[in-house]
């Protein structure tokens, strides 16, 4: 009797919000590289969109500047659908003051994460992130 192997399986689902093309194909390259479903949206508007729409997302990272909506008022959005209270949320962002970053964590965002940024860390930061759910 031979053991038959299971398929492959993702290790979730990632929605990468940045209205910047070259920051999302980085950051598509890396997670699709590790073996993760990616979903981009091109502005906040597009992300909340997606969020709202029938799709399920285990993480998302967000831009804090995009055009339509900021990442805040889209981690606000988040935290008001009950299936994604619990979702983790990096924010990546150019900006690094002290005020973005409480502003961002303490409406729930699991880390705050300044460009540019090191695609091993992020990667690991968010493989570390979903290990403790």
């Amino acid at each position: 009797m031979t053991e038959q192997s299971e398929p492959a399986t993702s290790p979730g689902r990632i929605l990468v919000a940045d209205d910047e093309p070259h920051i999302r194909r980085v950051l598509l390259t890396i997670l699709k590289s590790a073996s993760y479903e990616v979903c981009e949206a091109l502005d906040g508007r597009d992300a909340m969109a997606q969020l709202d729409g029938e799709a399920m997302f285990d993480f998302v990272l967000l831009d804090l500047m995009m055009p339509y909506a900021s990442g805040i008022e889209v981690l606000e959005h988040i935290r008001t659908h009950e299936r994604y209270d619990d979702t983790p949320v990096i924010i990546l962002t150019a900006k690094g003051q002290d005020a973005d970053r409480d502003a961002a964590l303490a409406r729930g965002a699991v880390d705050f994460m300044t460009k540019p940024f090191s695609p091993k860390k992020l990667l690991l930061r968010i493989q570390e992130i979903l290990a403790e759910r």
